[in-house]
């Protein structure tokens, strides 16, 4: 389940069917357990033939369909939110991607230094600290999805705080491309040099004149002295 690929969709799809055949699979364990009652009752308390116990079986069942139940849960998560935000399929693969590399013991967790690392490998800039020293902006991160400090961040809290973020890069990102396009005459997918120098700090201009990329019309021709902001915009929030 941790290890589905492809679309939003067909991770759901797939996800349901194998938490499925897990839910059928509870009538096995049912004779298992029946079987442990029996060997009590006779009085065999100890099974040479096997390590495991019906008890740890059970709680690893129960330990499964949780899983299988959350990620159905996270996966809904993420196609609403692609759906309604405004957050690219793109970034919630690579999010997810990034959950499931630190993941190693398949658990649908990270500690708080897996999820630290997660986060750098994200473009995330924590400061490093030596162990045991105060660390004020992963703590305030901490505070959002392990308020209650229980050592371990789920799928659906990490989830939920890139959505959050994203989210939150999503509506700047609007706001500066509306920005653009009011400076710009008619509301025109490109400004001119002259819009931005009229209308900006020389500083402020010139950073965009050197950053911004011509604008390239529908018909593959580049116009003169015009840049492409929106662009430009989006690719100030890939991260």
């Amino acid at each position: 389940m941790v290890e589905e690929s492809g679309t939003l969709e067909s991770q759901l799809e797939a996800t349901k069917r194998k938490h499925q055949e897990i839910r059928a699979m509870r009538s096995q364990l049912k004779k298992i357990e029946d079987l442990g009652a029996a060997m009590e009752e006779a009085l065999i308390l100890d099974n040479k033939y096997t390590e495991h116990s019906t008890v740890g079986l059970a709680q690893q069942w129960d330990q499964l369909d949780q899983l299988g139940m959350r990620m159905q849960h996270n996966l809904e998560q993420q196609i609403q939110a692609r759906n309604t935000t405004g957050v690219t399929e793109e970034a919630l693969k690579e999010f997810s991607m990034m959950f499931k590399h630190f993941d190693k013991d398949k658990s649908g967790r990270l500690n708080h230094q897996e999820f630290k690392s997660c986060l750098r490998s994200l473009g995330y800039d924590l400061p490093m600290v030596e162990e045991g020293e105060p660390d004020p902006e992963f703590e305030a991160i901490l505070d959002t999805v392990d308020p209650n400090r229980d050592g371990h961040v789920s799928l659906q809290e990490y989830m939920a705080f890139m959505i959050s973020r994203e989210t939150e890069n999503v509506k700047s990102s609007e706001e500066i491309e509306s920005a653009f396009r009011a400076l710009s005459s008619e509301g025109k997918p490109y400004v001119t040099k002259e819009e931005l120098y009229q209308n900006l700090t020389r500083e402020q201009a010139d950073y965009c004149v050197s950053h911004m990329k011509p604008y390239v019309d529908g018909k593959g021709r580049e116009l003169p002295t015009a840049f492409d902001y929106v662009e430009f915009t989006r690719s100030l929030f890939v991260n």
